[in-house]
């Protein structure tokens, strides 16, 4: 019994082990220590988050330096082994590998990242995180109206980045275009209506064109794209019920509700105090009455 126990424990492969589980120890250790005195200096979140991931990541690549470099003399013999084992690992994993070549895409591609608006596999939200196989959002929208958190997390395959359109909200250009439509009377001062809301969308959304335009020329100088209009702007069409007005403007990716509840109520304070000379349209039905009917009886 006792020549076995000294067998195990003077075995070059038991003592290689144990040098890997010990240095393993160590180097997550000293990770967590660094993270732990650093992190805190860091006032941040974004920076913050991104020093805490490339920790983590240097710790995976020590850790398998260390493997490769304790068991590279036995490596050699395990060439043919590994390749039909890999073949067989890589054809039930495809998913995880998938999902694995999506982070390295997201990452290094710019797909998106922490903090940004998007939506991936259907599903819009806030990014919490971007992991090494799924990607977590803060849901926004759902059974609640508007761009706001409905407090459900999502975790998603990264996977999806391959398979599916990748909408960001908060990308190189952090606005978007909205519109409100309202429905106005015929007869009503259609150049008043025009003039109405005009003043109210640069009243409320004048600074946001500004910046959008800034963001709007740099985009146009790394990219072809036409030139477009961000100062709110007025159309309108005549339809079979009244003369409908459409404001559009641009808004932070944030603010959509928020801008769009500025607007409305500015408008409408500034119609009513028109006194008539503007009038909102609703739906109307006009009802017919049955034709008369004359019966002529036989005696």
């Amino acid at each position: 019994m006792e020549e076995q126990i000294k067998e195990i424990l003077f075995n070059p492969t038991v003592g290689k082990i144990a040098t890997v589980v010990i240095g393993i120890l160590i180097i997550w250790l000293l990770i967590r220590v660094l993270q732990r005195n650093l992190l805190s200096k860091i006032k941040e979140n974004s920076s913050r988050y991104r020093a805490k991931k490339f920790g983590s990541f240097i710790g995976f690549f020590l850790s398998v330096v260390l493997i490769t470099v304790v068991f590279s003399n036995k490596l050699g013999g395990l060439t043919v082994a590994l390749g039909v084992a890999g073949a067989g690992i890589a054809f039930s994993l495809q998913e995880v590998i998938t999902s694995f070549a999506g982070w390295l895409a997201i990452v290094f591609g710019g797909f998106y990242k922490s903090g940004d608006r998007v939506q991936l596999g259907g599903i819009k939200g806030d990014v919490m995180d971007i992991g090494v196989l799924r990607t977590t959002l803060m849901e926004t929208g759902q059974w609640v109206d508007g761009d706001l958190y409905n407090g459900r997390i999502v975790l998603i395959a990264n996977s999806y980045v391959f398979k599916e359109p990748v909408f960001n909200y908060s990308g190189e250009f952090p606005f978007l275009w909205d519109e409100i439509k309202l429905p106005i009377q015929y007869g009503s001062n259609y150049e008043k209506v025009k003039e109405i809301m005009l003043q109210v969308g640069n009243e409320v959304a004048g600074d946001i064109s500004s910046k959008s335009r800034v963001g709007w020329n740099e985009l146009k100088s790394k990219y072809r794209l036409e030139e477009a209009q961000t100062e709110p702007m007025v159309s309108l069409i005549a339809n079979d019920n009244w003369v409908e007005f459409t404001l559009r403007y641009v808004v932070d990716y944030k603010r959509r509700r928020a801008t769009k509840t500025a607007l409305y109520t500015k408008l409408l304070t500034a119609i009513d105090a028109t006194k008539g000379e503007i009038k909102f349209a609703s739906a109307t039905f006009e009802l017919v009455g049955a034709p008369e009917i004359n019966v002529k009886m036989k005696e």
